[in-house]
């Protein structure tokens, strides 16, 4: 497998407890409040980890993230945004 295009290998699958999810929100946003509820309780049920960070503290997140918040993803990749389903959360995390 080591001839085989990066694009074409398979990731190795990581268990849930194995995987972080970011929620990236800011303080006094109704629907940062919503989505931080269902990432706890999600992360909290799959044993993944999750940590949240404020748009207002990072200049660097409000330029990629402004108009999306907030923004959930799952081992630096971009998830979601705006609503999370906890559904499709847990498919992602692979359980």
């Amino acid at each position: 497998m080591g001839g085989m295009s990066p694009l074409l290998r398979r990731k190795e699958k990581k268990s849930p407890g194995e995987r972080t999810v970011t929620l990236i929100g800011k303080p006094g946003c109704h629907l940062c409040d919503e989505a931080e509820e269902v990432v706890a309780k999600v992360c909290a049920e799959t044993g993944a980890q999750w940590e949240k960070k404020d748009i207002s503290q990072d200049e660097e997140l409000y330029r990629l993230h402004w108009e999306q918040i907030p923004v959930v993803l799952v081992d630096g990749e971009q998830h979601t945004f705006w609503r999370v389903n906890p559904d499709r959360l847990r498919r992602a995390l692979g359980s």
